[in-house]
Formats: structure tokens, sequence, C-alpha cells
């Protein structure tokens, strides 16, 4: 059984109730129980925090152990080089997520510290980016 983890930064514990018009009204602990059923098949975890080092020490101690991590880092993608220099730093693959297409919105959230050593990158799908994350992983 595969073992995937999804992180989340900053904010998206507010989803549900942050900008319903960008994020939708859906909190993302009922978007991840329905997941969970639906790929019971895959062993799926979820961190979030608003905080900076913890994603990090999150990264660090998945990224040698999982299969693939599902990283949302909300702002941190724009900001953070030591984000992205953990992600570079692990073995474990990492698709980069974003709930809203980046590219539509202000020009700082055009760039990313964390794309140049993902795997990947889904954004713009609504919550169904994270899910074709985890296809992405169970389709490899």
């Amino acid at each position: 059984m595969k073992k995937i983890i999804i992180i989340n930064g900053p904010n998206l514990n507010l989803l549900g109730k942050r900008e319903p018009n960008i994020y939708g009204s859906l909190s993302f602990t009922d978007f991840f129980e329905t997941v969970k059923e639906k790929y019971s098949n895959v062993n799926l975890e979820y961190f979030q925090s608003n905080i900076e080092g913890e994603i990090i020490d999150k990264l660090q101690t998945c990224g040698f152990e999982y299969d693939g991590i599902i990283l949302n880092a909300a702002a941190y993608t724009h900001t953070s080089v030591g984000i992205g220099d953990a992600v570079k730093a692990i073995e474990t693959p990492v698709v980069e997520v974003h709930i809203s297409n980046t590219f539509s919105r202000e020009a700082f959230r055009h760039q990313s510290f964390i794309s140049p050593h993902s795997k990947g990158v889904i954004l713009g799908f609504g919550l169904q980016s994270y899910e074709l994350a985890i296809q992405s992983f169970i389709n490899n």
C-alpha cells in the first residue's frame, strides 16, 4: 500500500470559510475524509501548519520514508527558499498543488521556489488538484 501525505501551508486550515469564491465552501477536513474513502487502497495522511519551520520539519521527516508528498505550501510557495531547499534535499517525490490558478492571480504568485524541485505541478482545479496528485502517485 502506497504511503502518501498531503502537507498544507498557511491559511489552508480556513478552507470553507476563506474566500469561497476562490477556494470553495468545503472544509479541507471534510474533503480529506471523502478522499480517504475514495482511495482506500492508499495510506493517506494529512498535515497542516501556518508555520514555515514546521512544514520544513515535516518534509524532512517524511522525505525519506513515504512514497509521495503532495505539497500546497500556499503563500510560502512564493517566498520560502527554505521549503524549496527542503524539497530539493529529500528523496520522496513531491507534487506541488494549488487550488487556484496562481498564474491568473497577482504577479508575485507566478514564482515558485518549490516547482524546480518537484515531480510535477497541478494548479487551478480546486480541491480536485489534490486528487490528480494522488492519481499521479498511484499510476507510477
